[in-house]
This record gives structure tokens, sequence and C-alpha cells, in this order.
């Protein structure tokens, strides 16, 4: 990611259409900056610095509290990755009972294609950290395999030591370990961001997804990427649940009563969850129905023309776009005169807004994947894209926890705000193993360091 991993997602039907990550993926470009070459020589150091346990290391808590974690559980730092794997039938047969088995394909879409492309690797694990599938790069699953980082594998902290899908486990949140902080030096040229997998209904760890490669793959982009392929497995998950539960013939409930997701933050063009699956709309059919979703009353041809552009749009070019619209989602998702949304359809904007009103800080910035469609030029959607941002963007600024500030920084649309580092230096406390790293940023924005 970072310019790497694409999203391979295609439409339930129709062509599959290319996004911008893809697009940037082809490059396959490697460019070290400097901050990238400082940062890895701090890491290292800091991994020292710990083993040797000469002075506090200069890294992240959650990396710190996890390297004494693992310690603690008799890793040796200094030893290959060797355990006992397991045999291709009994793999087979875990595979075969794991709840998410049945979601692969979903992942392989959203995930598994672009970091092929990329040259990263994606895997599953079970809730107790054995890999169930990983999948990829061919080149780097060979790399992978002398570390043992294949199916049938434990990388749980205890087994491996700090590495993402072991510490989101551990933590039950979405994790990054950069480099070395990795503890096991084996693995310490290695990357990764993961997130927990839950059952929607009962809230339990059915696994954790995860990314791993070079930095790339520890990058706000990929967390951003693995982030909403859980949240599309677990809408999935949900909407299977009511499919099973849903007596279609006996209640005469259609099948657009069946709940639909829109995800519209920090995305090219949305990604819509349906009972029999996920697509990915073109950027147009995603500004339609995102204005549609915000206007309950409906919109009218002039109405949506307006919002769409600051050109003139004749009406029939309208109708035409909400006949292709319709064409795909089916007759029955919009209603006309005045036009609407027929049925049930959330938003992860809608979400993002009643966490704000009704949530708190830390909430409201995890629930924040990114501007709402950011490539848009509909006058509509930019006015409410910047005004959400600066909401949000606003609400961090006076947050007095440094975690939030720091969570929302290290990311594509905060890195590069030099004020949001600058507060989230005002917020740490002086002896912050954290201080280092937001420093070398704060010099790298300032004097162009990049």
């Amino acid at each position: 990611m970072g310019g790497k991993l694409g999203a391979a997602v295609s439409g339930a039907t129709g062509p599959r259409e290319t996004s911008d990550l893809e697009v940037r993926s082809l490059t396959r470009r490697k460019v070290e900056t400097v901050d990238q070459r400082q940062h890895r020589r701090l890491l290292a150091q800091a991994r020292e610095a710990f083993l040797a346990r000469a002075e506090p290391p200069a890294v992240r808590d959650i990396v710190l509290d996890s390297w004494k974690r693992s310690l603690s559980s008799g890793l040796d730092p200094e030893a290959a990755v060797d355990q006992p794997t397991l045999s291709e039938q009994d793999l087979i047969a875990l595979q075969a009972a794991h709840p998410l088995g049945e979601f692969m394909p979903l992942i392989r879409q959203l995930l598994v294609e672009g970091a092929s492309e990329a040259g990263m690797l994606v895997a599953v694990s079970d809730a107790a950290g054995r890999l169930l599938w990983v999948e990829g790069d061919r080149g780097l699953r060979s790399r992978a395999e002398s570390m043992l980082f294949v199916p049938g594998a434990t990388w749980s902290e205890q087994a491996v030591g700090t590495n993402a899908p072991g510490t989101a486990l551990a933590l039950d949140q979405a994790v990054q370990i950069r480099a070395a902080e990795h503890l096991a030096r084996q693995v310490t040229r290695w990357s990764c961001s993961a997130a927990p997998i839950h059952d929607p209904e009962t809230g339990a760890m059915l696994g954790v997804l995860d990314l791993t490669g070079d930095d790339d793959a520890a990058n706000p982009q990929s967390l951003s990427m693995v982030r909403a392929t859980v949240a599309a497995v677990e809408a999935q998950l949900r909407l299977a649940r009511l499919s099973r539960w849903a007596d279609l013939s006996t209640y005469a409930v259609p099948a657009l009563s069946l709940q639909r997701h829109l995800q519209v933050l920090g995305a090219r063009a949305g990604l819509l969850t349906e009972p029999h699956g996920v697509r990915r709309l073109s950027l147009r059919h995603s500004e339609l129905l995102l204005l549609l979703s915000l206007a309950p009353d409906g919109l009218t041809t002039e109405e949506i023309a307006v919002a769409l552009s600051d050109r003139e749009i004749p009406a029939v070019t309208v109708r035409a776009e909400l006949s292709r619209l319709r064409a795909v989602l089916g007759d029955e998702t919009i209603a006309s005169r005045p036009y609407r949304i027929a049925g049930p359809l959330t938003t992860d904007l809608a979400h993002l807004r009643e966490v704000l009103t009704h949530g708190s800080v830390a909430e409201a910035a995890q629930a924040y994947r990114g501007p709402l469609l950011p490539t848009s030029e509909s006058p509509a959607i930019s006015e409410l894209r910047d005004e959400l941002h600066m909401q949000v963007r606003g609400a961090v600024l006076r947050s007095a926890d440094p975690d939030v500030l720091l969570r929302f920084a290290d990311t594509d649309f905060g890195r590069d705000d030099l004020e949001l580092w600058e507060v989230a230096r005002r917020r740490l406390p002086a002896d912050s193993p954290r201080m280092v790293s937001v420093e070398a940023r704060i010099h790298a924005l300032s004097f162009g360091d990049f």
C-alpha cells in the first residue's frame, strides 16, 4: 500500500473497475525516504536497548508492553522461529470447520488480489493465532516459509513474540508492527498490519486478518484497507445470518429488506455490502446513492443535478444515470417522484455522524477512515467532505489523549498535518518513548526532510 496495494474489488454484475490504489500499485515503486530510514534505525536501536536493559526504549507503549509479554512467556528473541505445524489433513479439516472459510472468496476479492500485485501477503488466523490461510505474492510466500509464516503455524505473541496478528489477538484491536518493533530478530525485516474479526452477533473473536510485507504493509493506508475488509466480512456474516433466518415466502418480505451498507469514507468509490455479496460502485453511482441516502424524503431531478455539478446537467442525463444505477442494484432499489432509497440502507457516514454526536472522540477517530469520496467533484459532497474532516480533526485536536492524536496523525490524511503532530508533542509526557518519533516527524514536516 502507500502507492502499492490496490483493492481488487469487482461487482456482482458488470465489468471489474480499477481503483486508484490498484493503478498506483502497478508502479511497484520502492522509494525509501530519509524519514523511513531514520525511523527504522531508531526502532533497531530501541530493540537493542530493551534487550540489553541499557535504557528505556523509545518505542510506542503498545510495542513495549508486547515485548514485555513476549519475554515473560519465555521467548528467545535471538532464536529462529521453530514450532511444530499441522499436517495437511489436519489443516484442511480446520479450514473447513472455521466460520471464516465461507468468506475467503470475499477476502481474496477485496484484499488478496491487490496484495499479490503489490508483493505482499494476506493471512487469516483463528482466535488462537493459528494461521489458516496465507496467500499473496508467490516469491514472498517462499521467503515467509523460512520463518514459518505458513498455514498451520501459530503466530501468537507467546509463540513468536511481538507481531501484528499476535498482538491484535492479545489486545483485541487493530495493530501495526514495523520492522524492529518485532521482537524476534528473524522477523525484524518484515512489517505488518492486522485487525481482529468478530462475530457481529455475539462479539466473540473469530480470528485476525493480517497484511504482511515490507514497510508499505504497515503504513496507514494498509491498515485502512485491512479494516475495510474486516468490516465487509463482518457485514456479510450478519447478512448471512439474516438470510438464513428470514423466511421470505412466509413473511412476503422482498429481498431488498435485507439491509445494505454503503462505505464511502476514505474510498475513491463506494463499497456496497448486499445480502448476496459486495460490489464496488462507479464514482457517479456512489455519489448518487450517497446523495439519496442523505435525503430520506427524496430529491427531484433538478436537485440531484445541482448537487452533482456546478455545471448544468440536463435532466435526461440525470434520469439516465439513475436508470443505470437501478440496472446495477435492482429496479426496487430506488423509488421515483421524487427519487429516494427504497428499503433500508446504512452508511459509514451516518455511523460517524452518530458517533460524533453521542460517542467519544476516540470512537469518532476510529470510525473516520478518511475523507468522504475524496475524488468526487460534486459540490454537495465536497462541502460535506470538508465540513466532516474539519469536524473530526477539530475534535481530535481538542482531545487531551495523545493516543487519539497520534492515531489520527499517523494516517494518510493526517501524516502531513504539522499542527496535529505539534499538539501531540504538547500532550505527550516529556519522558514518553514516542517523543523521539514525534520529534522526527515534526522536523521532517518543518524542513521538508521527507
